[in-house]
């Protein structure tokens, strides 16, 4: 969760202005009681009400809150922003546990099938086999995920790489990979959520 927790911040820092007002409103909105921080119950009915009530299991609130006050402080709730906001909202279709760090994706699915669901497992259940998917699955983690398909995208002729980049792109997307806020369908400007 620490790498998770530090790209958050970094994220936080070089958000623009609006998008950064946006997690200030966010988190006031969450903070019904106006304390200054987010309780587990002000935390459960602002993602249930907002669709994201997956993320509602008081182990997800217990790994947000860092300092272990049974409260989340505007920083720890960046966390949550990120996570929400930024397309890492990612969960192991087997367990069910946040992919807070390296997970593991089915290739054929990431990389070929035009299914939204990229069967991302946590390492415990890859590792165990603790799973059922098509049996030529090839499961690679997410790190490696993302350099191939940039080596895929340099490999392409110039006048296809364009529509290689656009494709990676939405793969990224659906699969929650962020690299700095990243656009890798522009050429020149990027630009964060």
């Amino acid at each position: 969760m620490e790498g998770i927790r530090q790209a958050a911040v970094a994220y936080y820092e070089h958000l623009p202005e609006e998008k950064m007002k946006s997690a200030e409103d966010t988190f006031r909105a969450m903070d019904k009681n106006g304390d200054g921080k987010i309780s587990l119950r002000e935390y459960v009915d602002y993602l249930t009400n907002s669709n994201n009530a997956v993320f509602t299991h008081p182990n997800i609130f217990r790994a947000l809150d860092k300092d272990n006050n049974g409260s989340l402080d505007f920083g720890e709730a960046i966390v949550l922003y990120y996570i929400l906001f930024s397309g890492r909202a990612l969960l192991c279709k087997c367990c069910d546990t946040f992919l807070a760090d390296v997970y593991f994706s089915c290739f054929q699915c990431f990389c070929l099938d035009e299914s939204p669901s990229t069967y991302d497992l946590c390492c415990a259940c890859y590792r165990g086999k603790r799973f059922t998917h098509h049996d030529d699955a090839i499961f690679w983690d997410n790190y490696t995920l993302l350099s191939q398909s940039r080596s895929l995208a340099l490999e392409a002729p110039v006048q296809k790489r364009r529509n290689v980049l656009t494709k990676i792109g939405m793969i990224v997307q659906v699969t929650g990979i962020v690299v700095g806020g990243a656009c890798l369908a522009s050429s020149s400007s990027c630009s964060i959520m």
